[in-house]
């Protein structure tokens, strides 16, 4: 079958993984192929990208297996030695139209709710616990014309939310200040502008005024705090103190209303239990809404690897501590958006999507056994959710198109996301 024959890249780790992807794909051309762009962060990360190779061959036997990414870059013999992998691509190489064979792409393009644009890659930082400058190299910049270009020819062919990503997003060559406002004023059709992780000691005011002024950057910001004590952030090597990310944040939320989002890693290698209540305390400090939790995995050839580390079950409880607290602010804060008006980018398979601070909204009346029922025969069957009301049913016949930005009125908020019809 012809199906059959189409390159699959899948794409494990960051978000500009997720971009480069797009790229590949579009590059490989129509072969029987499987590229997997891995992710090299973390030892689980490389284990998840061996499991993706093998699980590769049984399903596509007669594919060619071929692998990038930080992954493949830094275990690049370990790769080598796998019997499912017939080519490793070095990360340099891997956005090259050469590296595919000029192979054009036939296949229609794939709609996607939005686009992510690649805009950074590297990183001239030394994190102790983080393995991406091996990967990926020092940090270098697409040309701020060539974005513009790029995300200009997105937006005619229909995209209606763009986000930048990168491995240090803030370290963009002229500042990433300069580029958002380049984009905002060559792209003036863009409706959404979201940008991907941050470090807050590089937001500079430029880069502030756009992020708390201008509308169609969305007010929602993912931060890499990574830790919420001053001795673990030190021993990090990060270049912030508690005291700057609680600083920035509130400056941020004292001019709009932002939902923030964080890395935060459990378990550092001496990290007290004191130390800990700290990282635990940012979530309130820092009013954090997204968290991302991380339990500390040493990355073979870090520092971070070489210090005394916690026993497993530590860090696993903390993380599960962690985590625990982060749901119950993010079930808060959903049920703070009950009743209000929020445009979402519709995402597939037609019936969810984000609003522009990055709750996820699921549309019941698209689908109509998703609808809550009016009436609780039990006090348990009303767990999780808080509501003004039953959702409204609505038209069934046919879902919003995939991209498309519409408006909803929440009516129900569950542990994770919201509920709304559409207005």
């Amino acid at each position: 079958m012809l199906a059959s024959r189409l390159p699959d890249v899948i794409t494990l780790g960051c978000r500009l993984n997720l971009a480069e992807s797009e790229t590949i794909r579009s590059l490989a051309g129509s072969r029987d192929m499987v590229v997997i762009n891995g992710c090299g962060v973390t030892n689980e990360a490389v284990r998840q990208t061996r499991v993706a190779v093998r699980r590769a061959r049984r399903d596509r036997p007669n594919a060619e297996i071929v692998v990038t990414g930080c992954a493949s870059e830094m275990d690049r013999n370990a790769f080598a030695a796998m019997p499912e992998v017939d080519r490793i691509i070095p990360n340099a190489a891997k956005l090259l139209p050469a590296t595919w064979g000029g192979f054009p792409n036939h296949q229609p393009p794939r709609r996607h709710a939005r686009a992510f644009v690649g805009v950074q890659n590297g990183c001239d930082h030394a994190c102790t616990f983080c393995a991406i400058p091996q990967g990926r190299g020092a940090s270098r910049s697409e040309p701020i014309g060539a974005v513009v270009t790029r995300i200009a020819a997105l937006v005619e062919d229909g995209t209606n939310e763009v986000v930048l990503t990168g491995v240090d997003l803030t370290s963009y060559a002229g500042g990433l200040g300069a580029l958002v406002e380049a984009i905002l004023i060559g792209v003036p059709g863009l409706p959404r502008l979201r940008l991907s992780s941050l470090d807050t000691i590089e937001i500079d005011g430029r880069l502030f005024d756009l992020v708390t002024g201008e509308p169609r950057v969305l007010p929602h910001l993912h931060l890499s705090l990574q830790a919420g004590d001053d001795l673990i952030l030190k021993r990090m090597k990060r270049r912030h103190l508690r005291q700057d990310a609680v600083t920035m944040i509130e400056r941020l939320k004292a001019k709009r209303d932002i939902a923030i989002g964080a890395d935060l890693i459990a378990g550092f290698p001496t990290e007290s239990e004191a130390a800990f209540a700290n990282t635990l305390a940012l979530l309130d400090d820092c009013d954090i809404v997204h968290a991302h939790v991380f339990p500390f995995s040493p990355r073979a050839g870090t520092p971070a690897a070489r210090m005394p580390q916690l026993r497993p079950e530590i860090v696993k409880e903390r993380a599960a501590r962690l985590r625990a607290a982060a749901a119950a602010r993010k079930t808060a804060w959903l049920k703070t958006l009950l009743g209000s008006t929020q445009q979402i980018v519709v995402e597939k398979p037609g019936d969810r999507g984000h609003a522009p601070n990055f709750a996820e909204v699921h549309l019941p009346s698209i689908h109509p056994e998703l609808v809550e029922p009016p009436s609780f025969s039990s006090p348990s069957e009303r767990k999780g959710i808080a509501s003004t009301g039953s959702a409204r049913m609505g038209d069934t016949s046919s879902a919003p198109t995939v991209g498309s930005v519409i408006t909803t009125t929440i009516t129900a908020a569950t542990d994770d996301h919201l509920m709304g019809t559409i207005a």
